[in-house]
């Protein structure tokens, strides 16, 4: 019963840390493109960029959403999704390091 508990604990963390880097690969997405939008690479009325847009500013602004009050501003830069990616890879680390055992 051990060897199956173990195992299954395994899974689950193996399952957190996927959840976790697609999420941050989510957050990098949207720097990307905002970033590529702002200069002007974003084609016009494409639905296509509309919908990846729409798509990574709702499954990553509620997170990043907790970070913006913080004064993490240097003129035009913005280091809000930098600390939030931070924050995500220290306490998902934490959280699948206690799923583990």
């Amino acid at each position: 019963m051990t060897l199956l508990a173990a195992s299954t604990r395994e899974e689950i963390a193996d399952f957190l840390s996927a959840l976790l880097t697609v999420y941050v690969l989510c957050i990098i997405a949207w720097i990307v493109l905002s970033f590529l939008f702002s200069l002007g690479v974003r084609v016009p009325y494409s639905r296509w960029s509309n919908a990846v847009m729409d798509f990574l500013r709702d499954v990553t602004e509620p997170y990043l959403r907790i970070f913006r009050p913080l004064p993490l501003r240097i003129g035009p830069l913005d280091l809000t999704p930098i600390v939030a990616i931070l924050a995500l890879q220290i306490v998902g680390g934490i959280i699948i390091g206690l799923v583990r055992g």
